[in-house]
């Protein structure tokens, strides 16, 4: 039986703070604080993590700054946060700008932490994020036979509805970790009663379970707000967000991360450690 969702104990929860480093579409002509190389990248992520953030989302790039899905550039920064920042939870993306087909997975053999899936389809800025059944369903049966917990990236109710069938039958394992993605163009906007939709519909599917929300560009503050609020869990970083406001680029991914910290002390919810990140979402534990 699903236990019943109860706000009070929802908001005492330890915030867990993601922070997206680099992504794929940011570059250094649009903030030069975006970290494109392995080092950056490593550096970047670590100063995030002690600021606060006990997630690392990951893209990696090449050496002409695109985005790839290089396994090996993958194993390299995975290996890289994991010595220099003990403990956080390494999130690698498998998302559809940095590969085609099956290319998209080919770091899961990586066995990392967690890893993004996207699970249907939506319109991005200027072209289709395409996501087709027969991939998906191979994303997750990857992640099932390396015990990587996916996070849902849901652009859409839909997607959500979508986790809620992998997770029947099995290509989802445990509870799925759904993350809403708000305010891309041409997908869902920043719209609060879609939010609190969103809330409702993931504990009437799966129970009192964690949840996250992103927004992207200067939404990232809005949802960052409305989600700790509401006893949820963030993403931040220079993948979704170059600004601290209109006129004031950010300086580094750990000032983004600080922002959201700012906001765990407006609500009084203590920020989560990377270990209490790992127990929340059900993860192996590792050495400190």
């Amino acid at each position: 039986m699903k236990r019943s969702f109860s706000m009070s104990e929802s908001t005492n929860t330890p915030c867990i703070i993601c922070v997206a480093i680099t992504g794929s579409v940011p570059t250094k002509a649009d903030n030069p604080a975006v970290p494109v190389t392995l080092s950056e990248q490593i550096e970047s992520t670590h100063e995030a993590f002690e600021a606060g953030a006990s997630i690392a989302h990951c893209h990696v790039r090449d050496d002409a700054g695109k985005p790839t899905s290089d396994p090996d550039r993958f194993a390299a920064l995975k290996d890289g946060i994991e010595t220099n920042c003990p403990g956080m939870i390494v999130q690698l993306s498998t998302g559809g700008r940095s590969g085609a087909g099956r290319e998209r997975g080919g770091m899961l053999p990586l066995a990392p932490d967690m890893a993004s899936l996207s699970v249907g389809s939506n319109n991005f800025p200027t072209r289709v994020y395409e996501n087709a059944p027969d991939l998906v369903d191979w994303l997750a049966s990857e992640m099932v036979k390396y015990d990587i917990k996916p996070e849902i990236e849901a652009f859409d109710l839909s997607h959500i509805l979508q986790a809620a069938r992998l997770h029947k039958v099995g290509q989802i394992k445990d509870t799925p970790y759904v993350q809403f993605v708000m305010g891309v163009k041409n997908a869902m906007p920043v719209d609060r009663e879609v939010f609190d939709f969103y809330v409702k519909t993931v504990h009437r599917l799966f129970g009192d379970v964690p949840w996250c929300a992103a927004g992207i560009g200067p939404g990232q503050i809005t949802v960052n707000d409305w989600s700790i609020a509401a006893g949820g869990h963030v993403r931040t970083g220079l993948e979704d967000n170059i600004r601290l406001d209109r006129d004031t680029l950010a300086p580094s991914n750990a000032a983004l991360v600080r922002r959201a910290v700012d906001l765990c002390d407006k609500y009084a919810r203590p920020v989560a450690t990377a270990a209490q990140a790992r127990a929340t979402l059900g993860l192996r534990k590792v050495a400190a």
